[in-house]
Parts: structure tokens; sequence; C-alpha cells
């Protein structure tokens, strides 16, 4: 059928709360025309759930479909699938284009409408895949400038309302963790400790945020063998007397997620275990001291290293010992500008906000085998580094009675 359009508007209802006001859209926005100002730039693509959540407020589900967020010196508008309707218009700042299915392509289509051919156009290259690089090539015709470094050094600055969003994270990730402590027994599953650890979590975010989207809260709890990977999915191992235990809660808020994470045991720890635990804990308390204004992410890493290397545990560590915090998920986002690792030379600034988590990795039939972590969340001051996450730490609160 040749009547079908290609896309169309669909606003569909009211415009919903974001979890940002309209001046801190605009804010963002305004800071973002001023790179591309000085860079030349008329038009800029964003196609990452995190820059367009980011400037929009929409967060998408892609589902196989593209998402885009097009920027001018005068408008942003959202073009997203028509399989979600008019929510992305009642979610978003700014405006929304419907782009169809009928015919591939189509989400070029819309982009070229609103952002015109043969323009100066800021793409996000660390995210577009080669094929999506080609479309664009092919519909818009650009002059194609990668902004995707200076548009994540525009988002390691938190404003005030995000690092507000950022505490409330912080204080859902401690209620969380006093759930898991709750539902940690001997003979307990993983999955049935971490599912107490995410309904605590759900319902208070949905009581202290009764206009937000609910999604993506989740737990991470491991035992024994399980907690030696950061990332390890829960399953249904039971708890025995003597496990190691690793405690990570996740609670999302409106694209935002914050963490907390906790080497715990079950009833008694043994001395090798406890040996390597204490030294875990005082390089957390160390990476914690050297957060602050002016330090410099490889050198707090360098000397984390020679902390660990001084007692012959540099060969346990296993990642990184910290990163930045904002939008951002499993799925998407992640300043990698902002990391605590040996290739990386951002100096800190007051507006960061960063964390601390040094990790060791024991092998299995090792003395004190397993995943020793701690996960702090930090704000970096004018003077200093505000500790936002409250849960305690280290064997003299995290022995649990079996």
């Amino acid at each position: 059928m040749t009547d079908r359009p290609a896309f169309y508007r669909f606003e569909n209802g009211a415009k919903a709360p974001l979890p940002f006001s309209a001046a801190e859209y605009d804010a963002r926005l305004a800071k973002l025309r001023a790179v591309m100002a000085e860079q030349g730039i008329e038009v800029a693509l964003f196609t990452s759930m995190a820059g367009i959540a980011y400037y929009s407020g929409f967060l998408y589900c892609s589902f196989g479909r593209p998402y885009g967020l097009v920027v001018t010196a005068g408008s942003s508008t959202v073009i997203s699938a028509g399989i979600d309707a008019g929510q992305p218009w009642r979610r978003c700042h700014g405006e929304a284009l419907t782009y169809t299915d009928w015919a591939r392509d189509n989400f070029w289509r819309a982009v070229a409408y609103v952002a015109g051919t043969g323009r100066v156009l800021g793409f996000e290259g660390d995210h577009m895949t080669v094929q999506q690089r080609e479309a664009m090539e092919s519909y818009l015709a650009p002059v194609s400038v990668d902004i995707s470094v200076p548009v994540m050094r525009l988002r390691m600055i938190k404003s005030a309302a995000e690092i507000a969003l950022i505490r409330e994270g912080a204080r859902v990730a401690d209620l969380g963790g006093e759930a898991i402590r709750a539902a940690i027994a001997e003979g307990v599953r993983e999955i049935d400790v971490a599912m107490a650890g995410r309904d605590a979590m759900e319902a208070e975010i949905a009581r202290a945020f009764p206009d937000a989207e609910y999604r993506d809260t989740w737990v991470w709890f491991q035992s024994g063998l399980n907690t030696d990977g950061a990332h390890n999915p829960v399953t249904a191992r039971r708890l025995e007397r003597g496990d190691i235990l690793s405690l990570n809660t996740f609670p999302m808020i409106s694209g935002y997620y914050t963490a907390l994470e906790r080497t715990l045991f079950l009833g008694e720890v043994d001395d090798a275990s406890l040996s390597y635990w204490k030294a875990n804990v005082e390089a957390h308390e160390l990476g914690i001291g050297l957060l602050k204004p002016g330090a410099r992410c490889g050198t707090v890493t360098a000397a984390l290293n020679a902390f660990f290397a001084e007692r012959d545990l540099l060969k346990y560590r296993s990642f990184g010992y910290g990163h930045s915090f904002g939008v951002l998920s499993h799925y998407y986002g992640r300043e990698a500008g902002l990391e605590l690792r040996e290739d990386i030379d951002t100096v800190l600034e007051p507006g960061m906000v960063i964390s601390m988590e040094p990790m060791l990795t024991v092998p299995e039939g090792m003395p004190g085998a397993g995943g020793y972590r701690e996960h702090d969340i930090l704000v970096i001051t004018e003077d200093g580094a505000e500790n936002i996450t409250g849960f305690p730490y280290g064997p003299e609160r995290n022995v649990i009675a079996g």
C-alpha cells in the first residue's frame, strides 16, 4: 500500500513527569549546543540509550529497532518506533517523531526529515554499528564528526539534580542490602536471597518516586565459587556454613544505576579467607582516602597496585578499582574516561561521582578461595569526597550468624 507513511507524529495523552525538570534538560542541551558550535557541528544524532535518556529523559527498549534523538540549534526530537505508540512523546523533553516498519530504513527517513541532508553531523561513534553508519551516510550524506568523547566529558560532571538522584539510589541500595542480610541463612538458595533484596528496593523506589517508570532493578547474590566474578548471575545453589558470600544490589531509578557490593561469610570465616578479606578492606579504605579533587585516575590505580604488590596480592586483582555513575546500567552507559585503571589519566573534579571497589579473586582449590569485593560510591566535592554508601563492610559486621 502506498498511502502508509514512513513516519508521523503521535502525541497521545499528556506529557508525563520526567526524572528531571525542564530547566535541567535545557541546561544539558545548552552545554551540548556550545560544544556543537565550537566544533562547527550543525546537528547531532544520538543513538545510544544513555545519550538519548540524558538529553531527553526517554529510555528506549530496542528489541532490535533503532532509536534516535536529533538535536539542532533550536529543537530536540526523539525518533521512536511505532510499537511504542505515544510513550516516547509522553516521556521525553522536547518533540517526538514516530517511524513505521512498513519499509526498511524508515528510521533513517525520519532522521533525515528532522536533521536534513548534507550537513555537518555529530554522532556517537562509540555506539553506532558499521551497518547503521552506512545507512546514515546513505540517507543523510553528512559531514560526519564523532562527538562521543566530548559528550562523555559533559556527562562526567554531574548536576546537583543528578547527584540528588544518585544519592537516593545509594540509599535504596543500602535498604536492599539490609533485606539481603536478613534473608541469608544456611540452606537458602541464592535466588531466594536475591529476590528479597530486589523486592525491597523496588518497593522503596515506587514509594519514593511515584511518577517514575520501574524497570531493571536487580541483585547479584553469589556464594562459594560463584563469587569469583563480579558479574556472575544468580544461581539456585543453597548456602552452606562457612561460605564466602557476595552481596550486590543495583537499584535503577529512571535510567540511573547505583550499586552496593559487599563481602560476607556465613557462620564463620577461616584464617586464610580472613587474611584476604582484611587486605581487601585495607585497600578499600586506602582508595577511598585517595579520591579527591586533583587526583588522577591512573595515579590512584598505581597506589592501590603498589599496596597489593607489597603483599603479593596483585596477581589476584581482576579489574579496575572503580568507575563513574550516572546514566548507566548493565545494558548501556558508563563514562569510559572516568575509571580507575592504569590507562586513564582523567583528573578528578568536583561534581564527578565514582566508586571505590577493589576486588581480589583467589582461585578455587587454594585456602581462602573466592572473590572479595567492597564497593562504595563517592561524590567528589570542592575539598575532598563524600561517601554516600552507608552499609557496613568488613569482618566485624559481615560474618552472618548461621
